[in-house]
Parts: C-alpha cells; structure tokens; sequence
C-alpha cells in the first residue's frame, strides 16, 4: 500500500518550511509549528492533511503559536495508535504528540471529524483549553436511515482490502478530485487547494486512512458527552455544506452548556479554505474574546 512522500507528494508543501517529523511511540508525526503566543492547535478533518490550514495558519501565526498535525493514516504522518483510528484512540494520540511537543493549548480549532477529536479530548479529560472551535463540525449521528447505511458501508469498505486501490486509481484520472470536492462539500477551492488533495487520494495508504477512521467513528457516544463539555464553544457552519447539514450546528449547540452557532453565507463544507482571511479573522476574534490574545 503506498503512502504519500515527503520528497514526492510533499516536495512543495504548503508552509513546509515549519514542518517537522516527531517519534510518539508507534506513530511517526507530520506536524507543522509556526508563530508565537497562546497555542492554538488545528485539527483537520478525514481525508484531509495540514494543507486544509495552508492560508489560516499564517494568519494565524501572527498572533499566536500555531500546531498543526496530520491525523493518524493521513498525509505523512505514519503508523496507527493503540486501538487504531478511533476517535477515544485519536484523541489520547494528538494528545500525546501535544505532551511530546511540551505545547499545552489555550484553543483547540477543529475542522469537521478534526471538531469531534477536539471535544472528546475535552470531553475525556485530555485537554484543557480555554475555547474550542468547530468548522463544519461533524459531531451528530447521521439522521433517519442514513444513520445505518453509512456506517455499514464504511465498514464494507473497511472489509475490502482493494477499497484503498480503487479509489486511489479512481483519484488519479485527470480532472475526478476536482469534480467530486464541490459535489461533495459544496465548496469551491482554488486549483492548488484541488491539486493537494488529488496528491494525498492518488495514494491508496492515504485512502486506506480516511475509510478506517470512518469505519471507526462513533458519533453516538459522543453526542453523549457534549453536555459534559465545560469550555466556551464557537460553532462555525458553512451555509452551503454539502458533508454535514448546517442545522447539525444549531443541534450541537443545543447540547453543549456553553456554545453558540453562526452559520456562514455562501460557503461549504471547505469554509476555511474557501474564506480563509475571514475564518482565521473569526477564531481570532473568539480567542480575544476569551482573553487568548498575545
């Protein structure tokens, strides 16, 4: 199974400049650490990688020290936790790797699946920060029939070991990975943001991540333990999101003590690589807002 190259997929990655490689235990860490200030970590979501932040982390950077790893089984980080891609097991990994770095965060931002880490570390007791924010936060249970049809073909998919194979071929015709990104967001990203993606699914190790940590993934329990999350929470929801309903965000909010939603116009599941000045220019502003501000 081929596994995306740092000197091959990455040979120009975006902010590669502050990239490093970090040993925790059985996983080999891609993490990228730019700026100075209140950490802020960034938590990207299934089948992305730390190019999702390309245009928020700069930014953000200017006020704050900014940590952004690849998953487990996404982009160039390399090898599986104790209890694979799980989310309980995903969360105890990147908060390791924080412990590893000696980077304790003040703000956890998390991108869809990247959100659902971001509050079961919360939620477990993993981390602490002062504010948590989720972009396009996949964090509820599919609705209605949904709820068992996608699950089960995650795991059929999971079962299958040519899963993987196909849809890294399949990635690799000219033109599919930016045919499939606005159908399945509802965003529309610039060519370069189309071309990294294409990078990362044209490998079928990177594939091979995305649908075992979908085939892993257990909304259910985690809904159970929004109400437990003490931390001020902004809920971030492109209005255009064709991956998780916009009213998922509005339902979350109800669940959580302290959270509020803003829906965002004209953007999709890729808001933040849509709009990343505006984004960036939001989680600022939440940070400021809870005292986070260098």
């Amino acid at each position: 199974m081929s596994a995306p190259r740092w000197d091959v997929e990455g040979r120009d990655w975006p902010n590669r400049a502050h990239s490093r490689f970090v040993e925790v235990g059985r996983i080999r860490w891609h993490v990228q650490v730019m700026g100075e200030g209140p950490v802020v970590l960034l938590l990207h979501g299934t089948g992305a990688a730390t190019h999702s932040w390309r245009d928020v982390a700069p930014r953000l950077a200017q006020h704050f020290t900014v940590v952004a790893p690849d998953l487990p089984g996404h982009g160039f980080t390399s090898g599986r936790p104790p209890g694979g891609l799980s989310m309980a097991s995903m969360a105890r990994a990147v908060a390791e790797l924080i412990a590893a770095l000696d980077m304790s965060p003040q703000m956890i931002v998390g991108h869809s699946a990247g959100a659902a880490i971001a509050l079961r570390m919360v939620g477990d007791g993993l981390a602490q920060p002062s504010a948590l924010i989720g972009l396009n936060a996949a964090v509820l249970p599919f609705p209605g029939l949904a709820a068992r049809i996608f699950p089960t073909l995650a795991k059929l998919l999971f079962v299958n070991p040519f899963a993987p194979t196909i849809f890294s071929r399949i990635a690799r015709t000219p033109g599919e990975v930016g045919r499939f990104l606005p159908r399945a967001t509802g965003s529309r990203i610039d060519a370069a943001g189309v071309d990294l993606y294409a990078r990362l699914f044209a490998t079928s190790g990177h594939c091979s991540g995305a649908i075992t940590m979908m085939a892993q993934w257990d909304l259910p329990s985690l809904k159970a333990l929004l109400p437990t999350v003490s931390v001020p929470v902004l809920l971030l929801h492109g209005a255009k999101d064709a991956a998780i309903p916009p009213s998922d965000a509005e339902a979350a909010r109800k669940l959580i003590p302290d959270a509020e939603a803003r829906l965002l116009p004209d953007l999709g599941h890729l808001a933040h690589e849509e709009q990343p000045e505006m984004v960036a220019a939001l989680i600022a502003d939440f940070a400021r807002t809870h005292g986070l501000c260098a």
